[in-house]
């Protein structure tokens, strides 16, 4: 059932693992427990070796970016000859897709773009969807009052179910009794407040809490302004007597209509269905999910611009997306330890054990995609934005994924320490093929 509650702060200086996700002084805002385990750990002076140097800004410190740039995307994306030329040639030929902007000067915007209408499955990158959904329908129940918003997500609370049960991604369990924190799977009666399932959904990238969050979103599009005051059996019913293809049908509004009125069109950007099976017997798939680098970035430059519903979600949105615990793929490249880095990674891939009996995870050789999005800060300005999508068999590509984070920071560091020179941007005639849904 949903409920209502107090957060009383508890002191857990404890080790947690996986990806911590939002800010360390973001404990008291939010009510996700274990940031503020981080947050007395450091104040208490003891070492926390998993967090790099660029992990460490506040809530006040992070900000958007391209608040002051007017411009529309199709003004924003437009290549920039001699960056896209320098950018491109880092990429090997093959199955690699990218969009990438460097906006260390908002007034001299340098975009560059390689097979960026390439089609992929997002995988766990389409969790992003699913977060700007539910922060789309709070905005609609509470137009007037973003204190409210975050009030709604601070203290509602909702239970898995069977929404939740099926993936094999642990999240991380505090008692604050026992002083104990532990990892396992969701399980049908546990119950958090809808920041923390957003945590588990973004930080460690669960698919149950993904499911769970897909699952209040449309009860936030059916109920409107009486969500807030919905219970378990109310949302069970109307579940079980709606029928399966009105569901359906919300489910893929629901995620999908926010990103067209962004400007990102179907084929640049769409999610499918939910990301666990248990669901299914309610709602059901509705036209495949696919990811490209272009559609990606539409994204990210709308959130830093704060066109992402309204300024003040785009930043909060930002905040969950900042990382400040372990990082992986993309981000782990040793260039980035001392910059602040929103990101998320998304792989999904698939074996035919009778043609390779030894093929690995996350080195498939029917499908093997793997894709990372990024937003890097450094604190020198150096700021840009990589939408990387690859689809590399019988490898696991976050070596690769790491290798050209490491080359595109250099080279766009190397750019801002020179003069700038400014150049007439230029529309790319580059590849416009759509690859297959997963």
């Amino acid at each position: 059932m949903k409920t209502f509650f107090k957060v009383t702060l508890v002191i857990a200086i404890i080790m947690s693992f996986g990806f911590t996700i939002y800010p360390i002084d973001g404990y008291e805002r939010t009510g996700i427990k274990r940031l503020y385990q981080i947050q007395k750990m450091i104040e208490d002076s003891i070492p926390y070796n998993r967090i790099p140097i660029g992990a460490y800004k506040k809530l006040d410190e992070i900000k958007l970016n391209l608040t002051s740039v007017k411009d529309s995307l199709d003004i924003i994306l437009l290549e920039n000859k001699d960056f896209a030329k320098r950018i491109n040639s880092l990429f090997p030929s093959g199955s690699y897709s990218a969009a990438v902007l460097d906006m260390s000067n908002p007034n001299n915007l340098q975009y560059a773009e390689y097979r960026e209408n390439v089609g992929y499955q997002p995988g766990s990158v389409g969790k992003i969807a699913v977060m700007n959904a539910v922060f789309y329908q709070l905005a609609k129940i509470c137009p007037d009052s973003w204190e409210d918003r975050v009030m709604y997500l601070k203290d509602i609370k909702v239970s898995s179910r069977y929404w939740g049960t099926g993936d094999h991604h642990t999240i991380p369990i505090y008692d604050i009794e026992k002083d104990k924190l532990i990892k396992r799977q969701v399980i049908a009666s546990d119950e958090f407040s809808l920041y923390e399932w957003l945590d588990h959904m973004v930080s460690v990238s669960n698919n149950g809490a993904a499911s769970v969050m897909y699952r209040e979103a449309m009860l936030m599009a059916a109920f409107g302004a009486d969500y807030v005051n919905l219970t378990e059996t109310q949302a069970e019913e109307y579940f079980k007597e709606t029928p399966r293809d009105s569901l359906t049908n919300l489910a893929n509004t629901v995620v999908n209509e926010p990103l067209r009125e962004l400007g990102i069109t179907e084929e640049e950007w769409r999610l499918g269905g939910m990301f666990t099976r248990e669901p299914s017997k309610y709602v059901g798939r509705k036209g495949g999910s696919i990811g490209t680098p272009k559609g990606l970035m539409k994204y990210l430059v709308s959130l830093e611009q704060g066109k992402v519903i309204d300024e003040e979600s785009s930043l909060e949105m930002k905040r969950l997306l900042y990382i400040t615990d372990r990082r992986i793929r993309y981000a782990k490249s040793p260039r980035l330890d001392s910059a602040a880095v929103y990101f998320k990674s998304g792989s999904y891939y698939k074996c035919d054990r009778k043609k390779d009996p030894n093929c690995k995870s996350y080195a498939g050789n029917v499908f093997n995609y793997m894709n990372s999005v990024i937003i890097v800060e450094h604190d020198n300005g150096v700021k840009y934005i990589v939408c990387l999508m690859t689809n590399v068999l019988n490898k696991n590509s976050a070596g690769a994924h790491m290798y050209l984070a490491s080359k595109i920071d250099d080279l766009i560091t190397l750019d801002n320490s020179k003069p700038e020179v400014k150049e007439v941007p230029y529309i790319s005639d580059g590849d416009t093929d759509n690859g297959n849904d997963g």
